[in-house]
């Protein structure tokens, strides 16, 4: 079973990914919808998941809390850009310039997880050699993927 870094950072490789497809595209073409929809589920589902099952560990011990206050803090500046580019239109001349500050944004969010974060959290919550956590996030993550529609209504409400 892999461990919750592994599973972490194949998520992460994959939203890089997308992220560098979504920045080639044009207009409101067929790709960029696709490419958005899949980047938006996935990552609004990561996000929750990592909290509920990675970070509400990391910040149960006081060592842990700076690092991961600081990671929660950042998912909810990345959410509001995300959902701010969700309602925009495709065509919009400033989607592509709102989503490149946001790429930039989430680049650098993942690159300091996986080295400063991750680390930290190897010393305060363990390895999870057996892969204990990096399963629970992947169940966590199925289910707050059947959430991601019913919180952006909520967010819009708000």
């Amino acid at each position: 079973m892999p461990t919750i870094y592994q599973t972490l950072k194949t998520d992460h490789d994959k939203h890089r990914d997308l992220l560098a497809k979504l920045a080639k595209t044009q207009g409101d073409s067929e790709d960029r919808r696709k490419l958005w929809q899949t980047f938006y589920y996935d990552v609004s589902a990561h996000a929750a998941a990592e909290e509920l099952s990675f970070y509400s560990k990391l910040i149960a011990e006081s060592e842990g809390q700076p690092e991961g206050r600081h990671s929660v803090a950042e998912h909810h500046e990345l959410e509001e850009m995300i959902q701010g580019l969700h309602e925009m239109k495709f065509s919009s001349p400033g989607w592509l310039a709102r989503f490149k500050a946001l790429q930039e944004r989430y680049e650098h969010h993942i690159e300091e997880e996986e080295k400063e974060i991750f680390e930290k959290a190897r010393q305060v919550i363990g390895a999870d050699s057996k892969g204990a956590i990096g399963a629970e996030f992947t169940s966590l993550k199925k289910t707050e993927r059947g959430k991601v529609d019913e919180k952006a209504e909520q967010a819009l409400e708000d």
